[in-house]
């Protein structure tokens, strides 16, 4: 694994919220797979809107990939049916590739991406968001050292959001129980069922400030097991 893919990895894992751990993703994921295109899209929540950020890309794109370009993306497809990351070259032949629907109609000949390849955000088993790629012509397609790197990359993003969104569910369930943005993400990890072992390694902190942080949370919180806490946050 690079440094560079560690110190992203490592970003994410302490992005404070959804917006941060988008900046974060959006500031090194370009050099990361040498891409002069890449973007992140999110699935909006119950009630809310979705949030795209792109890099290198003109406005237009958006509205010429939800208008043609999304119903003739095969890479995409494979994505939604596997939850994995491909790129083009999973599906296609170099040649079948240049004279694919998706090329032809705007994504190779318009916006010059020579090559392509997505990657999934998951939630609760299924898709709630893709991070996007895409190289000029000149360069080199994207290959299976790309792929495993996206995948790794995927994962934690995946189970940041995760953590995240259920922070926030508590947080908005119980805005007078003063906890802390972190107590609130450990929180938000116990309600998830992870030992203290397994919140340490993804809050890239010691199983003993874990341990002590949960003892603050319960003095606070005036319990004295995890379920309890859990119970309490959720019922206020």
């Amino acid at each position: 694994m690079s440094y560079a893919l560690q110190a992203l990895i490592e970003q994410i894992a302490n992005a404070p919220s959804q917006r941060k751990l988008c900046s974060y993703y959006m500031d090194a994921a370009g050099d990361l797979f040498a891409s002069q295109h890449w973007s992140i899209y999110l699935h909006g929540q119950p009630g809310q809107s979705g949030n795209i950020e792109m890099k290198g890309l003109p406005d237009s794109f958006i509205d010429y990939y939800s208008t043609f370009g999304k119903n003739l993306d095969q890479v995409m497809q494979y994505v939604i049916s596997h939850h994995a990351p491909a790129h083009e070259q999973i599906i296609f032949t170099e040649a079948a590739w240049k004279q694919s629907d998706l090329y032809q109609s705007g994504c190779g000949r318009i916006y010059d991406h020579e090559h392509i390849m997505t990657g999934p955000i998951v939630g609760d088993g299924k898709l709630i968001g893709t991070v996007n790629f895409a190289r000029t012509s000149g360069t080199p397609a994207f290959n299976t050292q790309d792929l495993l790197q996206l995948s790794a990359i995927c994962a934690h993003i995946s189970a940041k959001l995760a953590n995240l969104r259920s922070s926030e569910q508590l947080s908005l369930l119980n805005p007078e129980m003063g906890l802390t943005p972190r107590e609130t993400q450990i929180a938000g990890l116990v309600a998830q069922g992870l030992t203290n072992a397994e919140i340490a390694a993804q809050l890239w902190i010691s199983q003993n400030t874990v341990k002590q942080t949960l003892k603050r949370m319960f003095r606070k919180l005036g319990v004295s097991a995890r379920a309890e806490m859990v119970a309490k946050l959720r019922i206020f």
